[in-house]
């Protein structure tokens, strides 16, 4: 869901601010540019069907009744789950782990 950020004065714990983006949004809130960033990158997967789990997790997600905002929202989640766990380790991405994720978005679903 994509929501507004409001401009707040720079206090721990209240705000965080998106490395490249001007503003701050709020704890809870999201950053529009870089939402419309991560379902680009789900469109561009399902499009080129690569990964094919990918395509197949959304299907499966619209099958089960998810509306394809919903689908591309939670297929989005494991998007940026294997770009944290990529940072955060250090490590190149992990098809194995990507997977892993989408299945967790199908049984949390």
């Amino acid at each position: 869901m994509i929501g507004k950020g409001k401009k707040k004065g720079k206090r721990p714990g209240l705000a965080r601010e998106i490395r490249g983006a001007s503003q701050l949004y709020e704890e809870g809130t999201t950053n529009p540019h870089l939402n419309a960033t991560i379902l680009e990158v789900v469109e561009n997967q399902l499009r080129e069907n690569n990964p094919p789990e990918t395509r197949q997790t959304f299907e499966r997600l619209l099958a089960s009744g998810y509306s394809r905002q919903e689908a591309m929202e939670m297929l989005g989640s494991a998007v940026v789950g294997e770009i944290w766990a990529a940072l955060k380790e250090k490590k190149p991405y992990d098809a194995v782990r990507f997977r892993e994720a989408l299945e967790k978005v199908l049984e949390e679903g």
